[in-house]
């Protein structure tokens, strides 16, 4: 008998793993007649298991920041405490007190980087209200206008009628803070820097993907920058306290710590979307205050029609292609799918007559979804960056329609029967 793991490939093309368990069927004499063999998908399994991996170790640097970052308050108190009380002593020569003042300054910026860690092990009091984000970002708007530099172009894509949040307003300013400052040193010839934010709703599929997720209202803040992006290995640490890649003296690798600690202590979720060369966008998902009966309405609504038709569905990340796949075929299409921009082109030159639609990702390995427009084909750019972003240029280069990554469901089906519909 054989157990194990494989990397297998489906009927359609598509990769995955599975656990398989391969046993051999004997005879009466003991000769091997035949094989019997026990396999199970565990992708998605593989996938859940990564991302709880992640949140444990998360939860456990924070629990060491907690516990090192109380124990440095107590050392930095000493020290600005006895700081102060000799400072008070009028008598106190002068080269003595220039002297003492800056072991004052030295402890209190040692006391300020507690905070943050503190802030990250989410061991912080919080004073929340209910807070209209689009506010909070047109008064912060005021200050970065004259405090970012004129090479960035800010612009405020602000959703209408934005749900409130619970939220404690410093905090929120810190977390936008942060990321403006993040997006400014990746862009240092210049760039956009874009902020969104829009009701939307998370359902049982989205948060069964996403660990840490509940369904549910939210208010979707989108920080979008076309700087030089980040690379996938680098994306695993960003949150991580004291990780990062700035050089040594330009920063303390407590930002993005601290916009995780704050997005988890205020019940949301926080996502980074970036490849290299082509910019960041920061998704937050904020819990939403809304009525019950919000929730019932939104509820009842009804899964958008789906069709018989042949879609193309090209995208290098294993998961997003599987979830898309299975939910264009249980509304009844007919799915292809291809992992890189090259393979998608060839597949499409070969079966243009069959195929309707395709759903392509922007960034991709050998050919990217902006070499692949040159088909003439329906095209629906799907990316995980905001409509505004990188994916702006291809929108003007013909693509019919955008939906966000990860898929949501009924935002999926809806763009799908819209763009099928068209003339």
């Amino acid at each position: 008998m054989w157990s194990g793991r494989l990397v297998n490939r489906r009927k359609d093309g598509r990769l995955y793993q599975e656990e398989a368990t391969i046993s051999p069927v004997r005879d009466s004499s003991g000769n091997i007649v035949n094989f019997v063999a026990v396999k199970r998908d565990i992708t998605e399994h593989l996938e859940l298991a990564s991302q709880l991996l992640q949140a444990q170790k998360m939860e456990a640097i924070g629990t060491l920041a907690g516990g090192v970052a109380h124990d440095f308050n107590n050392v930095l108190q000493v020290a600005v405490g006895y700081s102060e009380l000799i400072l008070s002593d009028e008598e106190l020569p002068g080269h003595y007190r220039a002297d003492l003042k800056k072991i004052l300054e030295s402890a209190r910026r040692g006391a300020d980087l507690v905070g943050r860690l503190l802030t990250f092990s989410r061991k912080t009091d919080i004073k929340p209200q209910p807070l209209n984000l689009n506010r909070r970002i047109t008064e912060l708007w005021k200050i970065l206008d004259r405090t970012i530099p004129k090479m960035i172009d800010i612009q405020l894509l602000l959703g209408e009628h934005p749900a409130s949040i619970y939220a404690d307003p410093t905090q929120i300013d810190q977390v936008l803070m942060n990321l403006t400052v993040n997006a400014r040193d990746a862009m240092p010839e210049g760039g956009k820097l874009i902020f969104e934010t829009a009701n939307i709703v998370l359902d049982e599929e989205y948060a069964a993907m996403h660990l840490g997720a509940q369904p549910g209202h939210y208010v979707l803040l989108t920080v979008t920058d076309t700087g030089t992006g980040i690379d996938q290995e680098t994306l695993g640490h960003i949150f991580e306290p004291f990780y990062t890649t700035k050089e040594v003296g330009e920063g303390t690798g407590l930002g993005l710590a601290m916009v995780y600690g704050i997005v988890q202590q205020h019940g949301g979720h926080i996502r980074c979307y970036s490849e290299v060369g082509e910019g960041t966008a920061f998704k937050i998902y904020f819990p939403a205050l809304v009525a019950d009966e919000e929730l019932n309405e939104t509820a009842e609504r009804v899964i958008p029609r789906g069709g018989s038709e042949t879609i193309l569905l090209v995208d290098d990340e294993e998961l997003i292609r599987d979830l898309g796949s299975r939910i264009l075929t249980k509304a009844g299409y007919r799915v292809i799918t291809g992992s890189d921009g090259k393979e998608a082109l060839e597949v499409y030159r070969q079966s243009s007559d069959k195929i309707s639609l395709v759903i392509l990702d922007l960034i991709m390995p050998k050919m990217g979804g902006k070499k692949c427009m040159e088909a003439k084909a329906k095209v629906i750019i799907a990316s995980g960056y905001s409509e505004s972003g990188p994916a702006r240029g291809a929108m003007s280069r013909g693509a019919k329609g955008f939906v966000q990554k990860p898929y949501k469901m009924r935002e999926l089906l809806t763009m799908t029967r819209e763009v099928l519909d068209k003339d």
